[in-house]
């Protein structure tokens, strides 16, 4: 355990204005509030603190980083409060610990529930100040290397995917390469102990079989650069275990096939003997394709800089090289850390804080911390593009990342009013995977809103988040707004009008807090209008009446009493049923169904047979002629297609010289003379579909015309 002076003086090597008197304050304060304590090592528990402070001062923070890393369990651990913290070193020292302080576990949330909650809480106090990340770090990282005195072996596995989950990831984004890849390690160390020990293994038979290879490679690139004037110092390491298993998994090939398990480090002066050295090394060795990468010019987002390649360099090893300024390596090696060495000739213009203002976002949009979670793994879990504005703005975005992804990381509102897109002034659909350089312009409308087929193929966990979002809110609307009109046509039927006092009265009952809460529970089926009357008045007399079927049981409900069906949004609180594809203009009724809102079917859909015995689940719906908008509705047709040159090309003319537009074609069978398929045309109501189908029977080419049903 690093003793008092010991600590000082090393914060004191590097920052000689450090507060001496508050360091020393701070190791006493902390040694006498955790006292006798142990950990589960047997080591006094105030060698923790200790080490976690260490560990700053190796990446030379601040004099109250240190301070807080020696104090960071007191408040928690101890009898010591935050007043005694905040009377004895100040408000940015308690304000600092009160960040870093563990998080109570709340008893009644799954294990996922806990960890997703302790990270928001943990993303909202380092939104404040990222040193409160720094400090939870070093505490993490300390933990991991005393992990195997866990005694319990499911904590373990616990503390080795937290670690995998967030801390690495978190670590990456900050910038500091050494915590991320021994976080890994040792997470991978707990979690995969034979494949860690399998790659272990090959690597020390690398060793011995190649001597130093390492150090070969490194002296005939150094010369090779010298040769071509350029001053450099190089130098190589093996990737870390957890690196190369990753690699096998992501390209699903064995470690004989590795051939870039090294990697070597290229450091100059200045920027353009980065580009000078680029060129020495490719003009000497062949390069291996696709494999360039310039950070230099387009820096990730935690202000990493490098050029990357990889050739095939001495002794024809595959390497991969990195070639960099000594300032780009001290940020490629501490991250963040490395604004408080440069603080006197360095300025941030907040970029590399960008990834944190977006998880932000998305905490603001997520439903649930477990959702949060999910979201934000996207975002840190992933390679990156870099694309561009139409004015040149630089965004960069998850690998597989869409039109969409980017319309969400301009802002919030230009997503959920994007309407379609352009990728180097080409249009595209919005699915489209962007790729590195793209320019991305995104078109908008007031009248668009997100669409649940986003949530399909956005990968960002910000549009993921803000689509979910408006599907929840809407989806909660439509049920209240249709669970409102269903109770008041079964109201009207009965004779009564709803009025509120009364409803109200009987909220109780139903064990909701509000109308809208009752509206929603009949809107999602949980309830029926009917429900509702009879306890709102036991004592009515009720003259239930059953809508019609296909097969003449039971009667349609009066047209005054129907629901109008309109804003319908697929996939929310009102469905058009899949089987019979129901038209406006068509008769239709509704079947509720419980958790799923209401499904409308055509009046004489073979479905509606299996509802029959359950008449509290019919709902009579119209058509809406009021509502606004042309929305597109699909017809389906099975048509029967003669087998010969030009069939499908008049079929499809048919369909165009009368405004329907083909969404799906399916061939079902094919013979010598005929095809049967079918086909999924958008269109507007019945009239529009039966226009379509007349004149398609109108057609030589074209055997028969049937809607489709079932």
């Amino acid at each position: 355990m690093m003793r008092q002076y010991e600590l000082v003086e090393r914060v004191k090597s590097y920052d000689p204005g450090a507060d001496e008197d508050a360091l020393n304050r701070a190791y006493v304060f902390s040694m006498k509030a955790h006292g006798t304590q142990k950990r589960e090592s047997g080591d006094p528990y105030f060698s923790h603190p200790v080490e976690v402070a260490g560990i700053l001062s190796d990446k030379k923070l601040d004099c109250d980083s240190i301070i807080t890393g020696l104090l960071h369990d007191t408040v928690e651990d101890t009898l010591a409060t935050m007043e005694d913290i905040q009377g004895l070193f100040g408000d940015d020292v308690a304000r600092l610990v009160d960040g870093v302080t563990k998080l109570s576990q709340i008893e009644t949330l799954s294990d996922r529930a806990k960890q997703a909650e302790n990270f928001r809480k943990l993303l909202l106090a380092m939104s404040q100040d990222i040193r409160v990340l720094l400090v939870k770090q070093a505490d993490r990282l300390h933990n991991m290397r005393t992990l195997q005195f866990v005694r319990n072996e499911k904590k373990r596995s616990r503390i080795a995917l937290e670690t995998m989950d967030i801390y690495a990831p978190l670590a990456e984004r900050i910038g500091i390469r050494d915590w991320k890849d021994e976080l890994e390690d040792r997470a991978f160390m707990e979690l995969n102990p034979d494949a860690r020990d399998s790659i272990e293994r090959r690597l020390t038979f690398l060793r011995e079989s190649g001597g130093d290879i390492v150090g070969r490679v490194t002296s005939e690139l150094t010369q090779t650069l010298a040769k071509n004037g350029v001053e450099a110092d190089v130098f190589g390491r093996e990737k870390s275990p957890y690196s190369i298993w990753r690699k096998m998994q992501r390209k699903n090939i064995g470690f004989e096939q590795l051939s870039d398990i090294m990697a070597f480090r290229v450091i100059v002066e200045r920027v353009e003997d980065c580009y000078q050295a680029l060129g020495a090394i490719h003009g000497h060795y062949r390069v291996v394709p696709g494999r360039f990468k310039d950070y230099v010019s387009i820096p990730k987002p935690n202000d990493y800089r490098s050029l990357h390649t990889s050739v095939y360099g001495p002794e024809n090893q595959r390497i991969e090289i990195q070639i960099r300024t000594e300032e780009m390596h001290q940020v490629a090696e501490l991250g963040v850390a490395a604004h408080w060495q440069f603080k006197q000739n360095r300025t941030t213009d907040g970029r590399q804080y960008r990834w944190l203002r977006e998880l932000l976002e998305i905490l603001d949009h997520a439903e649930a911390p477990e959702e949060f979670l999910e979201h934000t793994k996207l975002e840190m879990f992933s390679d990156q593009v870099f694309c561009f504005s139409p004015k040149g703005d630089l965004m960069e975005l998850p690998r597989g990342a869409t039109p969409v992804d980017f319309a969400y990381a301009v802002h919030t509102e230009v997503g959920d009013r994007c309407v379609s897109a352009k990728i180097n002034g080409h249009a595209v659909p919005l699915r489209t995977e962007l790729k590195n350089g793209d320019q991305v312009e995104i078109q908008t409308s007031k009248v668009q809103t997100p669409s649940p087929m986003w949530d399909g193929f956005v990968v960002t966990g910000k549009a993921r988040a803000c689509i979910r979002r408006f599907v929840r809110s809407q989806t909660r609307e439509q049920y209240i707004r249709l669970g409102r009109e269903i109770v008041e046509k079964a109201f009207r039927r009965e004779g009564r009008k709803v009025v509120t006092r009364t409803l109200k009265s009987v909220l109780v009952s139903f064990s909701c807090r509000t109308l809208d809460d009752l509206f929603a529970m009949v809107g999602q089926g949980q309830l029926t209008g009917q429900e509702v009357f009879d306890v709102t008045y036991p004592s009515a007399k009720r003259g239930r009446k059953r809508p019609a079927t296909s097969n003449g049981n039971g009667k349609a409900a009066p047209e005054e009493f129907a629901v109008p069906i309109r804003g319908l949004i697929p996939g929310m609180a009102v469905h058009l049923a899949a089987c019979c594809h129901p038209l406006p203009g068509e008769q239709i009724v509704g079947i509720v169904s419980t958790g799923k809102g209401l499904t409308v079917h055509t009046k004489d859909c073979e479905t509606l047979e299996n509802f029959v015995e359950m008449p509290e689940q019919w709902v009579g719906v119209q058509w809406d002629d009021s509502a606004e908008g042309t929305a597109n509705h699909v017809g389906r047709l099975i048509v029967i297609l003669a087998n010969r040159p030009g069939s499908l090309a008049a079929l499809t003319s048919v369909i165009g010289r009368n405004n329907g537009n083909i969404s799906n074609l399916k061939i079902n069978d094919r013979a010598e003379e005929f095809f049967e398929m079918q086909i999924d045309i958008e269109v507007s109501d019945v009239k529009h579909l039966t226009n379509i189908i007349a004149e398609l029977r109108a057609d030589p080419a074209v055997g028969s015309v049937e809607r489709a049903r079932g």
